[in-house]
């Protein structure tokens, strides 16, 4: 984590005006509503714009594979040492069949053991996305076993989640009581 503590902190539940209410409800119906969703309906416009936006790349119209997905935003979220996007999506991750050993590897980057050629230019096209904003040739050569439109998503998807790095870094928001923090994402 980047802060010990919010700069813009989470709305608790008697902070919520008729609007932020109205949104948080529609939304999670019922489900908890995390720090992150918390901070964002500040500004209730945007974050209806920006959880449409997100739902995208985090549905089945994102034609890369859930794991895949996982694998994309998770290099993403450690690049840009986002210690709350780390451990939401180690998570989901697991949830899409990321082994212990393979979000170990994430971090490692391209060259760990475990990646097939594909997933680590699947990893490469997010480190040069995340320091140069652009895929070389040879790496999107390398992604050659994606279709057009997969290695779009895969570019919209890391632009989802630098975003979202910058908000949660930048803003401060701290982990929910459920998540873990990482030692290695520590300030």
């Amino acid at each position: 984590m980047r802060l010990d503590k919010a700069r813009i902190a989470p709305l608790a539940d008697s902070e919520l005006d008729a609007e932020q209410r109205e949104t948080l409800e529609k939304t999670f119906n019922g489900r908890p509503v995390y720090n992150i969703f918390r901070t964002l309906a500040r500004a209730p416009k945007a974050f209806k714009s920006f959880m449409r936006w997100g739902g995208y790349i985090l549905s089945d119209y994102n034609s890369l594979a859930p794991r895949e997905r996982e694998m994309v935003i998770l290099r993403t979220g450690y690049n840009w040492k986002s210690g709350y996007e780390w451990a939401q999506h180690v998570r989901i991750g697991k949830e899409c069949g990321m082994t212990d050993l393979e979000i170990q590897h994430i971090k490692e980057g391209p060259l760990a053991p475990s990646w097939s050629a594909l997933e680590s230019a699947m990893l490469r096209a997010v480190d040069e996305l995340t320091s140069d904003a652009f895929i070389t040739d040879r790496t999107w050569n390398e992604l050659a076993g994606l279709t057009e439109k997969q290695r779009m998503d895969l570019v919209m998807t890391v632009g989802q989640y630098t975003q979202v790095s910058m908000m949660l870094n930048t803003f401060g928001v701290q982990l929910d009581d459920d998540l873990e923090a990482d030692p290695d994402l520590e300030r």
